[in-house]
């Protein structure tokens, strides 16, 4: 559905390296450095080449500000994927996001997760998910 996400950064190279971290653990190589149009830094993080993650300087010079009531969503293969994502995310410089559970399951719909939350660098809140499978009747 989305060809790509792209997040606003305030320090761009302390950003770079939160996601070269956490995206690394989801099997992204690092961040590209591509310039934008208007000559702003930006990186981009491919896992499947179908699409594609982005951080960039904001445009109109001002800092980053994240959406309140937004989230970034990552999938992952495994419960033990998210374990080593959220580890990599806080030694990375990312924090709790307010107000969300630890790693762990969660359910919803008659569906089983596994989550992780946090907030990167600029104050984005990003999470990791993984769905167990259904069990068959």
């Amino acid at each position: 559905m989305f060809s790509h996400v792209m997040l606003g950064a305030t320090d761009i190279e302390k950003s770079k390296i939160f996601y070269d971290k956490t995206l690394g653990v989801l099997g992204a190589r690092p961040g590209k450095l591509t310039l934008g149009h208007d000559e702003r830094k930006r990186y981009i993080y491919f896992i499947d080449y179908k699409n594609s993650f982005l951080i960039t300087e904001p445009i109109n010079d001002q800092d980053a500000s994240h959406g309140n009531g937004a989230t970034i969503g990552f999938h992952a293969s495994s419960p033990e994927m998210i374990d080593a994502w959220y580890e990599a995310g806080k030694n990375a410089g990312g924090t709790d996001a307010e107000l969300c559970d630890p790693p762990g399951i969660r359910e919803s719909m008659g569906m089983k997760y596994y989550l992780a939350y946090l907030l990167d660098p600029s104050g984005n809140k990003i999470c990791t998910m993984y769905t167990f499978p259904r069990n068959k009747k």
